[in-house]
């Protein structure tokens, strides 16, 4: 006879909780070293940058960026973006050093590490910070990540290395051209020549300076301020620290930021006083608020209702008035057409580089084609507001041609209605050279030279003025 099967239990049951018992708390993470949150973002956002080529801007947008950006204190935010800046400003330089530290160059796949090291770097190289607690932090960075953990020692080497040869290492790689990507510099090598595409690539190694429109006389802004008034009538602030709401003359609407390139399309109308003009892609408003100071009567289109808002909001401080309209270009139909037409159209924005250094390493030689594409629709879109013998201006923030000479050529081509009307040399007093043989504007960020590197430039840019035939 066999046996039953057993009806015991092969394994024993835990025995219930004592009723009334509390769990065992858990035990306590030690607390994370001060200053490592901070580096810890800046090595997240630098890679979200370089590797998903996504704006810095709106990454470290205080209201909408990054979550851990907006969790962080003023003073890690304000730590963040000095690092980003000049870890993509100066970024060939970065590598170039970091290789010169390495035996052999860091696997394929090591791209945090990458990123911690370059953080670090533009820490001991570039910004006034200790450099044993810019190599700790990285080490303590590297070590806390899977990743790049069997790296800390390396982390440790290469980084005390640069602290102590910083000197010679920087020398040994002085190149402007390292801190722009190679089909960048051909294009502009290829349009300004090799002379003058270097020095746009020098002048974007030096933080820019902060530049104002006063909204009545500059001469009294640049006195509040401290600071210069230009040939074209921008007041600049070299060096300027701090909150732009803290100078004086920024509660009362006396002037706004706005680069001295950005100045000039506005100002290729002449007077304006009782025109009716359109901004047809106005915001953040710059170029708004000149066309209303001017006496104009604005209309403020733009496709983003956010940004409109914001458009409000400075013009509620400055104390200007103007029309807006959220809408598609495509669509706008105002019941009687413009005698002024402000296009200044979306586009690569690498005229911004020295502002914007994300930028160099965030576009690609195909989104400057496609944009000029854009910008050539949005101008045939743009006919049909002007008012026979009205003017329409055409600009963008673009140093490629493609994306500005090129589309102003085609569309005179394609519209006999309108005739280009000359830029004249003393309409920009101090930037004659940007006025070209065809009566186009162009400025690039190596003109308007100053007695110092910090005082001198400007955005490139590019404007055509263009009139109706009556």
């Amino acid at each position: 006879m066999t046996k039953p099967p057993s009806l015991k239990r092969p394994f024993k049951t835990a025995k219930p909780a004592q009723a009334g018992k509390p769990p065992r708390p858990a035990r306590p993470q030690p607390p994370e070293r001060p200053g490592l949150p901070s580096r810890r973002v800046a090595a997240r956002l630098l890679a979200a940058v370089v590797d998903t080529r996504t704006s810095l801007d709106g990454l470290t947008d205080r209201g909408h960026g990054h979550p851990e950006f907006r969790a962080l204190e003023p003073r890690d935010q304000a730590l963040v973006k000095a690092i980003l800046t000049v870890a993509l400003r100066r970024r060939g330089t970065i590598e170039a050093v970091i290789a010169a530290c390495i035996e052999k160059p860091l696997p394929g796949g090591a791209a945090s590490l990458r990123h911690i090291l370059h953080v670090g770097a533009a820490q001991i190289l570039f910004l006034d910070v200790p450099d044993a607690a810019a190599v700790d932090l990285a080490v303590s960075q590297a070590d806390a990540d899977p990743r790049s953990q069997r790296f800390a020692k390396l982390v440790n080497a290469v980084l005390r290395r640069i602290a102590r040869e910083r000197d010679a290492l920087l020398a040994a790689v002085d190149d402007p051209r390292l801190d722009t990507p190679a089909w960048l510099f051909q294009r502009w090598a290829a349009a300004y020549g090799e002379a003058e595409a270097e020095r746009i690539a020098a002048i974007h190694r030096v933080p820019a300076p902060l530049d104002f429109t006063a909204r009545r006389d500059p001469a009294v802004v640049a006195a509040e301020i401290g600071g210069e008034v230009l040939p074209t009538g921008t007041v600049r602030l070299s060096g300027g620290e701090g909150l732009v709401g803290d100078l004086p003359g920024f509660a009362t609407g006396d002037w706004w930021v706005q680069d001295a390139a950005a100045a000039l399309p506005a100002r290729l109308f002449g007077d304006l006083a009782g025109a009716r003009a359109a901004d047809l892609c106005a915001a953040p408003g710059g170029k708004t608020a000149q066309l209303a100071a001017a006496g104009a009567r604005v209309t403020a289109l733009d496709i983003s209702a956010s940004r409109l808002r914001r458009l409000k909001e400075n013009f509620a401080r400055l104390d200007l008035e103007a029309e807006t309209q959220v809408g598609d270009l495509a669509a706008f139909r105002p019941d009687e057409p413009f005698d002024a037409v402000l296009l200044d159209a979306p586009c690569s924005s690498t005229g911004t580089i020295r502002r914007h250094p994300d930028v160099a390493w965030t576009k690609t030689a195909e989104e400057v084609e496609k944009l000029a594409g854009v910008q050539a629709r949005m101008l045939r879109q743009a006919v049909g507001l002007v008012a026979p013998g009205g003017l329409l201006v055409f600009s963008n923030c673009s140093l490629d041609p493609v994306e500005g000479e090129d589309v102003a050529r085609a569309f005179l081509a394609e519209h006999k209605e309108f005739e280009l009307e000359p830029v004249r040399p003393d309409e920009v007093p101090g930037l004659e050279a940007a006025v070209t043989g065809e009566g186009f504007l162009r400025t690039t960020p190596a003109m308007l030279m100053r007695e110092t590197p910090d005082a001198s430039g400007l955005d490139g840019f590019f404007a055509a003025r263009l009139r109706r035939r009556s």
